[in-house]
């Protein structure tokens, strides 16, 4: 479980007056970019997997309308928000796949702390896709956004995402037992943290 949710509405422009995230975002192997129609097909594949939507928000099966509207929504959304989340697409440079989405969003208590979350199509589990995928986000929001403290929550059963956490170096602060009803049973999260001076020194 997840307790981050994938919500698309209009966003909102931060006091800064900056409406526009610095997209693609590159890496070795990645371009974290926009949503556009070509995504849907994709999107739905892994959407559609149950093993990706285990720890999510979403059900299987997830309506090929529902991701209709997604798409068309999140291409008229400003990626400068708080309070709202804001999704962007991976795409695998070598084969030009969209494979997966990661996203944040800004905290209305305060606009220099977020929580990110990640989705990956499960043929490119176990590669360091996700890593670099979360790790290209993390740069973005520490050096451009100017963020100090990023939060990230997941289901203590979903031991490759916590795993995946650590590694970016991520520091568990909470262990919340049987704090939240999902999909049919209580379950239980782990609150992670990094600040913007654990970054740097890291990276």
């Amino acid at each position: 479980m997840v307790s981050f949710g994938w919500r698309v509405i209009t966003l909102r422009s931060r006091g800064n007056d900056k409406t526009d995230m610095s997209l693609p975002l590159e890496s070795s192997r990645l371009i974290l970019r926009p949503f556009q129609d070509s995504d849907l097909e994709s999107f739905l594949t892994y959407r559609n997997d149950p093993e990706v939507a285990r720890y999510q928000s979403w059900s299987v099966p997830y309506p090929r309308e529902s991701g209709v509207q997604f798409v068309n929504l999140i291409q008229m959304t400003n990626p400068v928000s708080q309070g709202e989340w804001y999704q962007v697409a991976v795409e695998l440079k070598s084969t030009r796949e969209m494979i997966g989405d990661v996203a944040f969003c800004t905290l209305i208590s305060d606009e220099r702390q977020a929580l990110i979350g990640y989705s990956l199509a499960r043929p490119y589990w176990h590669q360091g896709c996700a890593f670099e995928a979360v790790s290209t986000l993390l740069g973005y929001l520490f050096e451009e956004r100017d963020l100090h403290r990023v939060i990230a929550e997941c289901d203590v059963d979903n031991v490759a995402s916590w795993k995946l956490l650590e590694k970016l170096g991520f520091r568990r602060e909470a262990h919340l037992v049987e704090n939240v009803y999902f999909k049919g049973r209580y379950g239980s999260e782990y609150h992670y943290a990094m600040l913007a001076r654990e970054w740097r020194k890291s990276s």
